[in-house]
């Protein structure tokens, strides 16, 4: 089976990468931007055209599309997300390739949901933010192709690789500063937020077990449990072997972005904020995952623990 993999060399498409190769039966072409991808293409700028001849050259059977911004302003995000995933689905339709796609969404496209709920891939979609909207508007795109394809809405993804932008990433490198400096106690603010945290080398897992299903429509990934930060925060310190207090800062939710590892100012609390949760996703968030299972026979395997332990080792080597 030939696979076209797009965005091998981001957070998740690393991964995915590393599953497929894996298998003798697969034989991977990697598409990006970046200079040791096998062909060079920028889906963002390219046209549907240029795709086209190149997916009639390779003629792949599988086109699994990992590539996407998570920050920006709403312009960047629509035309990484969005765009991009319309030249995809343009460029396969006018190929005689017949591939099938796969398509990386996220758990941000839902928006906010009922605390102590479980998401289905039925709930309405209601983003709360612009990067949710644009992973939305390109779920639809597929969608309405008429092509064989199937979403995988990923919710929190973690473990080895975490940007330490992320929420688990800045919780980490505020705990190696302060292991480093000697203090006896961290201060930690915005960590409210309960997420359903699923482990990059799972996702890569059901990515492979898409490739090889006729499973159509969308399908959530993630454990089905969500874990609030201060939580995951304590497994952390376990883990690292910090023996210092955690606080949470006092005040209402805000930005983890701002928050984490870092004491609110009287200007934190003056800033005006246009979403009180950076991905858009409210307080909870937790995948209901039974369609995984019951379609592509797929469970999480690696527990937040071991994700942890994961994000710990890479921090830790920071110097």
């Amino acid at each position: 089976m030939r696979v076209l993999l797009i965005g091998a060399n981001g957070y998740l498409g690393r991964f995915v990468a590393d599953r497929l190769l894996a298998d003798p039966a697969v034989q991977l072409t990697a598409l990006g931007r970046g200079d040791d991808a096998d062909v060079r293409f920028d889906l963002a700028s390219g046209s549907p055209g240029a795709l086209t001849r190149f997916l009639d050259a390779v003629h792949p059977g599988v086109v699994v599309n990992c590539a996407g911004a998570t920050r920006g302003g709403a312009r960047e995000l629509t035309r990484h997300n969005t765009v991009a995933v319309a030249t995809v689905c343009e460029a396969l339709r006018r190929s005689g390739c017949g591939a099938r796609l796969v398509q990386i969404g996220c758990g941000a496209e839902y928006g906010p949901s009922q605390p102590g709920s479980s998401t289905a891939e039925d709930a309405i979609p209601r983003p709360g933010g612009p990067y949710g909207v644009s992973k939305l508007a390109a779920t639809e795109l597929v969608l309405g192709s008429g092509l064989d394809a199937v979403v995988l809405r990923v919710f929190s993804p973690a473990g080895p690789g975490t940007p330490a932008g992320s929420p688990l990433g800045r919780l980490a490198e505020a705990m190696r500063r302060a292991m480093q400096s000697g203090d006896g106690e961290l201060k930690l603010g915005g960590l409210g937020a309960q997420r359903d945290f699923v482990d990059v080398r799972d996702v890569a897992r059901a990515v492979h077990a898409a490739s090889l299903s006729a499973a159509q429509g969308v399908i959530n990934i993630g454990s089905g449990r969500a874990v609030r930060l201060r939580d995951a925060a304590a497994v952390l310190a376990r883990v690292a072997g910090y023996g210092g207090a955690l606080h949470e800062l006092d005040g209402p939710p805000g930005p983890l972005r701002a928050s984490i590892g870092h004491p609110r100012s009287e200007s934190d609390h003056a800033a005006p904020v246009a979403y009180p949760y950076p991905d858009g996703c409210g307080s909870w968030q937790q995948a209901d995952v039974r369609t995984a299972r019951d379609r592509l026979g797929w469970r999480p395997r690696i527990n937040l623990e071991e994700s942890l332990a994961d994000i710990w080792m890479e921090a830790a080597c920071r110097i």
